[in-house]
């Protein structure tokens, strides 16, 4: 068990862990177009390097709960980091796509291992107030990846080429691993029995409650938002507006920061009614982004994209912080279990949701972009709408205001 003089480093390193997912998604942003010319393959196959992350980092997480709340939680988090740490070493030493594919789907296994388990550390250390409020700083914290990762990597590849990206990554996470051993420890009091149909009937009555599933969707659509910028804002900075990777660096680092400003205003407003913030929210963004889709058609230029990008990630960090404190504290006693699943889900949402936009509607410049923005916004819309009846039947017909 973690020692009692340790716990406020071991509490810290949690804190500072999460965002090793963002960092794994974004740190190498800046080098998709660098990526591209040195394998000689198109921009969609390099693409697909995030969407096998984010989809194996989401199934993954539909399993690992179960596991987490079985066996603890802290060896598995010092071992995928290790592992994790190797896997971006292979990646860095090789120019075969196929071999980076499989790395991150390594990549993405052992950081739901790692996050999974240090969302589950703060319900196992923490009640009350307290967890509520380090709950919503959970998507604060992890800001810091998208905001820190894609502004060190446009860097790194200016100076060093995209291979520093992985070198980089590994090297934290080996380092995060070291503290690991020396502050931290294991957490969960009372292990759970693995019996699979006791695990079967845990994870379909959280599958049955529909507020818990419409808010991992609604977390899903906020995210995919933002990811679909991520996809596609370097090949629009540096191909059609011909700046540099730096420049797609700071981008990114703004919109980070977007993100981070959304999850404030969240934490601002915990006390205001749920659902009438949240459709406020919501109408706010679907302006912005029909205003971006004018004006865009006007005038096309790097200042008008990361204006209007900026606002519409700002309501999906909004969006996404306040579904994430409700989603995590509903049931306290399978923490691990409802950490899986809500991480899961959610990346599988927003893998399928911002891959197929991508695809489908290519954001060759601001304008195009805001199209995938204004679908993304009106299919959330109908979601909460769902949401707030679903949440009105449940209390008798009085839905949370």
């Amino acid at each position: 068990m973690i020692k009692q003089r340790n716990q406020p480093i071991a509490t810290l390193l949690a804190l500072a862990i999460l965002p090793l997912s963002g960092f794994a998604a974004d740190i190498y942003l800046p080098s998709l177009p660098g990526m591209t010319a040195a394998m000689h393959v198109g921009s969609l196959q390099i693409q697909l390097t995030i969407t096998v992350f984010l989809i194996s980092y989401g199934i993954s997480q539909l399993f690992i709960g179960s596991i987490l709340d079985s066996y603890g939680r802290f060896r598995f988090s010092l071992i995928s980091l290790v592992v994790f740490a190797a896997a971006s070493w292979v990646i860095a030493s090789t120019h075969n796509i196929y071999v980076i594919y499989a790395m991150r789907v390594v990549h993405g296994i052992t950081v739901g291992f790692v996050i999974a388990g240090k969302r589950a550390y703060f319900v196992d250390v923490f009640t009350g107030e307290k967890l509520k409020n380090y709950l919503t700083l959970f998507s604060i914290i992890w800001s810091a990846g998208p905001i820190v990762a894609p502004f060190v990597g446009g860097y790194l590849q200016a100076n060093f080429g995209w291979q520093s990206n992985f070198y980089a990554l590994g090297g934290v996470a080996l380092g995060f691993a070291v503290l690991e051993f020396i502050f931290s420890g294991e957490t969960l009091v009372t292990p759970m029995p693995f019996q699979l149909k006791r695990v079967v009937n845990v994870y379909a009555e959280m599958l049955r409650t529909g507020p818990f599933v419409l808010g991992i969707i609604m977390m899903g659509l906020a995210y995919a938002m933002v990811m679909v910028y991520n996809m596609t804002g370097p090949f629009i900075i540096e191909h059609h507006l011909n700046f540099s990777p730096v420049t797609a660096g700071y981008c990114s680092l703004i919109q980070g920061f977007a993100w981070m400003t959304g999850g404030f205003i969240s934490k601002a407003t915990l006390d205001r009614p749920f659902f009438r913030k949240l459709a406020v929210n919501k109408s706010l963004q679907l302006l912005i982004a029909v205003s971006m889709l004018l004006v865009c058609r006007l005038v096309d230029n790097i200042y008008t994209l990361v204006f209007f990008a900026f606002l519409i990630h700002v309501g999906a960090g909004y969006t996404f912080n306040n579904y994430m404190t409700v989603s995590m504290t509903r049931f306290p006693k399978n923490a691990g279990i409802a950490s899986g699943l809500t991480g899961g889900f959610t990346y599988i949402i927003v893998s399928a949701a911002s891959s197929g936009i991508v695809t489908l509607l290519p954001a060759r410049d601001a304008g195009h972009l805001a199209y995938s923005y204004v679908l993304l916004i009106l299919v959330t819309l109908t979601m909460l709408g769902l949401a707030f009846r679903t949440e009105g039947k449940r209390s008798g017909g009085m839905a949370l205001s």
